[in-house]
Formats: C-alpha cells, sequence, structure tokens
C-alpha cells in the first residue's frame, strides 16, 4: 500500500531537516572555536606580558584558568543540561564564551583577564557538552555518524589552526584581536542555535539539582588540577601541594559517597558499571599523554635543540596537526564500508603509543623530516578516535542521560589533558635541572638557581637561561640536556600509552548486547529504548542474520523509527 504524506507534514519534515543542518553548523562552529582559544592563548602571552606587566605565574593562569574551568564544569554542564534542555545549555554556553572573549579583549589588568578566562572555560565546558548531547539526539543512523566524524575534524582544526591564527592575529592587531574573534565567532554561533532550535525530547523533568554532588566534584577536580599545575612551582613533596592534593582526593572521595545515596545524582555512578563505556572514556586519555603533551611541547624542542623560529616551529607542527583534521573523517568513512567502531579504535591507539616510540629517533642533528613519520602517527592517531568515542559513548547510554555521557567523556577528556600537560612540563623541568646542575655552577656560581634555569629552558627561554657568562658555551650543554630529558620524558610517556591502550582495549573487547545504561525501568518509553553502542552493533548485526523477527512491544512508530536507524548504522 502506498502511503500519503500531507503537504503540512512534508512541510514540518523540510523545516526540521533544514534546522538540524543550522545546528550542526552551529555546534561545528563553536567546536573549532574553543580548541582555537585553547592552542593560541599561549602564543599571546609575551604580548600579554608586554602590555600588563604581569608575572610569571599570574600570566600562567591565564592558560590554566581556561582549562581548570573547562575541565571541572564539563560534567555539571552535561548533567544541567539533561534537566534543563541541551539547546539551552549550549546557547547559555555559547553566551557566556561570547561575554568572557568581549571582557578578555578589552581587560587592561592581568587578574580581570585572568577571571575572564576562567569564565571562558565554564562557557566551553557547556558548548562541548551540551553540543554533542545534541547531535546525539537530533540526527539518528548515519546522519548521525556523520556528524560526530565532522565533530572530531571541527576540533582537531581548531587545535591545529589555533597557534598560526593567534599568530597572525598578535603581531598584526596585538593580543586583543585574538579574543575579539572569539566574540565574533561566539555571536555567529549564537544566532545559529537560537534559530535551530526545536522540540527537545528524553529531558528528565523529574529530576532535581544534585547540589552537594555537584559541589564537591567540582571543588575536588579543581583542586587535584590545581596541586599537579603547581607542583612544578611548589615541589610535589612539599606542604603545600600535599595538603591540596589530600583536599582533593577528600572532596572525591566525598562525591562517590553522596553519588551513591542521590535520587538523582550528578553522575549516575551505575554508567561506570559498562566496562566499555569505560574502555571509551579511557581513549582520550591515551590520547593526552600521546598526543596533547608533543603538541605542547615538540614546538619548544624545535626552538630550543634545532633553533628554529617560532614560525618555523609552527609550520612543521602541520606534520601533526594536519591528520588530525583529515583522520575523523576517515574513520567515519572506515566505519560506513563495515568496519567496526572498536576496529577505528584500536588503530588509533597504536597510533598514539607507536608515534612516540618514532620520535625516540630525534637528535640535535636529526631533520623534521626524521620526526615525520612520529608526528604524523600521533595527529592521526588522535584524530581517528576523536569524534568516533564521543558518539559511541554517547550511544552507550540512554538519551536522557546523553548529556551526562557528553559530560563524562570530556571530563575525562580535559582533565586528563590538563593532568598529562602538567606533569610533562614537571618531570622535564626536573630532568634538565639534573643534568645541568654541574654545568650552571661551574659557568654561573653555586648560586645560580638552578630549578628556575631548569625551567626557563623547558619553556624555551634559552637566552634567560644561559645569562651573561660564556652564554654561547652554557647554551649548547643546555639544549644537549633539553634533548637527552626529552628523549626520557618520551619512553615514559610510551610506557604510559602502552599500559592505558592494553587496558582499553581489553575492556573494549566484544560482549554480550546490554540493555541502555541509565533507563527507568517505570517509564514504558524508556524501558524500549534502542541497545545503543560497541556490544549492541554486534547484536544488531546478528539480529540482520536471523531468519525469523521478534515482536516488539511498543507501539510508537517514532521508537520503531529509531530502533531501526540506530540497527542500520552500526551494523554499516
Amino acid at each position: 500500500m502506498t502511503s500519503i504524506t500531507s503537504p503540512a507534514a512534508a512541510a514540518a519534515t523540510t523545516d526540521r531537516a533544514r534546522r538540524d543542518a543550522v545546528l550542526l553548523i552551529a555546534v561545528l562552529l563553536a567546536c573549532v572555536t574553543v580548541p582555537t582559544a585553547v592552542s593560541g592563548s599561549g602564543v599571546a602571552l609575551p604580548a600579554i606580558a608586554a602590555d600588563t606587566h604581569a608575572g610569571v605565574t599570574s600570566l600562567q593562569w591565564v592558560v590554566n584558568a581556561f582549562n581548570l574551568a573547562f575541565a571541572a564544569s564539563t560534567l555539571l554542564a552535561g548533567s544541567l543540561a539533561d534537566l534543563f534542555g541541551r539547546q539551552r545549555g549550549f546557547a547559555v554556553g555559547v553566551g557566556l564564551f561570547l561575554a568572557a572573549s568581549v571582557l578578555s579583549a578589552v581587560a587592561g589588568d592581568i587578574l580581570v583577564l585572568d577571571v575572564a578566562r576562567a569564565l571562558a572555560g565554564v562557557g566551553a565546558a557547556a558548548i562541548f557538552a551540551c553540543g554533542s548531547a545534541l547531535l546525539s539526539v537530533r540526527f539518528t543512523g548515519a546522519a548521525q555518524g556523520r556528524a560526530f566524524a565532522l565533530l572530531g575534524t571541527a576540533a582537531g582544526i581548531g587545535l591545529g589552526i589555533g597557534p598560526t591564527i593567534a599568530g597572525v592575529l598578535v603581531d598584526a592587531f596585538g593580543w586583543q584581536a585574538f579574543f575579539a574573534v572569539g566574540a565574533i565567532t561566539g555571536t555567529i554561533v549564537l544566532a545559529l542555535a537560537w534559530w535551530s532550535a526545536g522540540d527537545e525530547p528524553h529531558l528528565r523533568t523529574d529530576a532535581t539539582i544534585d547540589r552537594p554532588g555537584s559541589l564537591s566534584f567540582v571543588l575536588g577536580l579543581l583542586l587535584l588540577i590545581v596541586a599537579i599545575v603547581q607542583a612544578s612551582q611548589w615541589g610535589w613533596g612539599s606542604p603545600q601541594t600535599l595538603l591540596v592534593a589530600a583536599a582533593a582526593v577528600a572532596l572525591l572521595a566525598t562525591f562517590a559517597r553522596v553519588e551513591r545515596r542521590a535520587a538523582h545524582p550528578l553522575l549516575d555512578l551505575a554508567l561506570l558499571r559498562d566496562r566499555q563505556l569505560v574502555g571509551l572514556i579511557l581513549v582520550p586519555v591515551v590520547a593526552a599523554i600521546g598526543f596533547v603533551t608533543l603538541l605542547t611541547y615538540l614546538p619548544t624542542y624545535m626552538s630550543v635543540v634545532w633553533r628554529d623560529s617560532t614560525a618555523t616551529a609552527g609550520v612543521q607542527m602541520l606534520l601533526m596537526t594536519v591528520p588530525v583534521f583529515l583522520a575523523p573523517v576517515a574513520a567515519g568513512a572506515a566505519v560506513a564500508r563495515g568496519a567496526t567502531p572498536r576496529q577505528v579504535i584500536v588503530v588509533s591507539l597504536v597510533l598514539l603509543v607507536a608515534g612516540p616510540a618514532l620520535l625516540l629517533l630525534l637528535g640535535p642533528g636529526a631533520s623534521v623530516w626524521v620526526a615525520a613519520p612520529g608526528m604524523v602517527s600521533i595527529g592521526a592517531g588522535f584524530g581517528l578516535g576523536v569524534g568516533l568515542v564521543d558518539g559511541q559513548a554517547i550511544g552507550r547510554v540512554h538519551a536522557s542521560r546523553s548529556g551526562m555521557a557528553a559530560g563524562l567523556v570530556n571530563t575525562s577528556r580535559l582533565g586528563s589533558e590538563a593532568i598529562a600537560v602538567a606533569a610533562y612540563g614537571s618531570l622535564l623541568a626536573s630532568l634538565i635541572a639534573s643534568r645541568i646542575t654541574a654545568d650552571v655552577h661551574a659557568v654561573l656560581g653555586r648560586g645560580a638557581d638552578v630549578s628556575a634555569i631548569a625551567g626557563d629552558v623547558a619553556t624555551g627561554r634559552l637566552d634567560a637561561a644561559a645569562g651573561a657568562a660564556d652564554p654561547a658555551a652554557l647554551q649548547q650543554t643546555l639544549r644537549l640536556a633539553y634533548d637527552h630529558s626529552l628523549h626520557v620524558v618520551l619512553a615514559v610517556l610510551i610506557v604510559a600509552a602502552l599500559l592505558l591502550a592494553a587496558i582499553t582495549t581489553w575492556l573494549l573487547r566484544p560482549g554480550p548486547a546490554i540493555p541502555a545504561v541509565g533507563i527507568d525501568s517505570a517509564d514504558p518509553d524508556e524501558a524500549t529504548a534502542p541497545l545503543e553502542g560497541l556490544a549492541a552493533g554486534e547484536a544488531a548485526a546478528t539480529a540482520a542474520n536471523t531468519t525469523h523477527t521478534t515482536p516488539t512491544t511498543t507501539t510508537d512508530p517514532a521508537a520503531h523509527e529509531r530502533a531501526a536507524a540506530t540497527a542500520e548504522s552500526r551494523t554499516r
């Protein structure tokens, strides 16, 4: 029998498709803008220091305040979005990021700038958590897979072009222009988000805000990252570091206790009983170790050891960043051609371990082409997983928990990045200090501050580190110390990434299909939710090959459509 679609229904379908397309553009533009602010703000620091006469500590918080607020707020933003609306949460995040960017551009005082960057981090958290959750509820089937592949590409583009855009804008117009561009793009995204708003299903309308859980989690994670970031200055065994770390552990332990008893928890701990979801959450941790640390510090190696200019180092880093643009699309195409998401993720993990191993070939006399295979491998490994992991993780929970799942994945990503970069920098400076102590004392005298000099070397300030006494000879010593220390740090990265990759691969092993995590069986709509995720993909493939059809208990045509679309997307 031929079905007849009324003109009104056809118009409604067309309007929804148009709004979904505009929403996708808004999310993608936002997810280019935020990583650009992350990777590009460091380039503006020298100009900011010159204008504001800021000290080293307050200057570092231009970057740290953003990263810490971003990491600490992401889970809260995602969970609140499940209560009050993902569209609303996304719009609030964009508005906050826009306002903070304006405040950053007009700030004349370093303290005001630090506060503005923290507010921008909170807005960025809402953008990423709510944006990815929106894609999961507004798109289904193959369209959802394409949307998340584009999301990964957008994030990769933002990370890759951030330093270049910042350098051009700072040189041409001053550091304020870099933050002004964030305000301009934020305005565009806000307008697109407003136009694309539509009906939003699967909100947890009966839930309330988990205030004790929210407070203990945000403060606990914030103090943990502060302890690690500041440990390089305070000392890993100093009373300050130990006190802040102990307070962080106590707050996070309190959070776990609160969540087990809360009627409407910030984080449903039942999610963590799904081993495949836990494996997906660990993938960004491997990426933080194998990619983000080297994205941050490899340009400094090029400047210190190879004596390349900042511009040359930036161009050479394209070997690592260009694959990040391309790999998410390749991941989506591979899944569409029959590869399982697990297979693509395992390849990404292998590349994230192999890349740093190939960089062990670096040396003072090596060219960038020696580094090229490792850099390409690292960038491709990061890009293959960045969008795919988000889609798979959110797909393993019911739609009513999509914001929570998105927040959990991004908290893992951002928290591990902040911790990995801070630990990398601290270890590198410590190794350099132990390597140069005797030479520094011989050239500059016993009163020289070796730790401060090592810190200058680790951040690429060789002139400041060498001082005026025989700087040429000492600079060569410092370069060799940096090269040796980098190889030790690379070895540590390789071991850590290999262990985590092995654990993650084991957690992602095939297993029986499970119901979508977070389902309230008392809700008939949720009880008939389609199975999603890695295991569900296998179940759908098995079902497609059977010769009989199991009758379903639901009479909701939309539920049938969602289930069919999900099965199609997982078996492709």
